[in-house]
C-alpha cells in the first residue's frame, strides 16, 4: 500500500507542475492576435463598387444574378406550373384503385369477412354486407379459400366473388 501512495501523490506533483508551467507561460506570454488585427484593421481601405461592375463581376464568376421582382416572378410561374401538373385530367385517374386479398378460414361466417373488408375500407358496414348475403341466400355458399376483390367491385361483385 505505501507504494500506492507515493506513486499517486507523485502523479499528482507532476500535474500541479505542469499546470504551473502553462499558466506561466499563458499569462506572460504576448498576444499576437491584437497585433494582426491591429495591423489589418490600418491597411484596409474602402473600395465603392458600382451595381453594375458588382453584377460583371458575379456573372465572370458564374453567378446567375437578378433583380427581386425577375425573382419573384420565377418563382410564381414555378408554383403555377406544379398547380398544373398536379391537377388531375379526371375523376378515374385521381382515384386510386385498392386491391385486398380476402384469406377466409374454415368457420368464418359473412359477418367476419365483413370485418375483413371494412378493416380494408372497401365496405361501409360489416353487418350491412352479411344481411345483403343473407338476402341473396349465400350465407352457406361460404368456402375457405383466398379470394382477391378490389375498390372498383360494387357489393354485389364482391359478395359474388367470395360467395361461389
Amino acid at each position: 500500500m505505501p507504494m500506492r501512495i507515493n506513486l499517486l501523490s507523485s502523479f499528482a506533483a507532476g500535474i500541479l507542475i505542469t499546470t504551473t508551467i502553462c499558466g506561466a507561460v499563458y499569462f506572460a506570454g504576448t498576444s499576437d492576435v491584437t497585433k494582426v488585427s491591429l495591423k489589418t484593421a490600418e491597411n484596409s481601405k474602402t473600395v465603392n463598387i458600382s451595381e453594375n461592375e458588382m453584377i460583371n463581376k458575379l456573372v465572370t464568376k458564374g453567378y446567375i444574378v437578378q433583380t427581386k421582382a425577375e425573382f419573384e416572378k420565377k418563382v410564381q410561374d414555378a408554383k403555377v406550373s406544379v398547380q398544373n401538373q398536379a391537377a388531375p385530367k379526371d375523376d378515374k385517374a385521381a382515384k386510386t384503385i385498392t386491391r385486398v386479398v380476402v384469406n377466409v378460414s374454415q368457420g368464418m361466417t359473412s359477418i367476419d369477412v365483413g370485418k375483413m373488408l371494412v378493416k380494408a375500407k372497401l365496405i361501409p358496414n360489416a353487418y350491412n354486407f352479411s344481411h345483403d348475403v343473407e338476402k341473396k341466400h349465400l350465407e352457406n355458399k361460404l368456402r375457405p379459400g383466398t379470394y382477391v376483390v378490389d375498390s372498383e367491385m360494387t357489393k354485389d361483385q364482391v359478395i359474388a366473388t367470395i360467395f361461389k
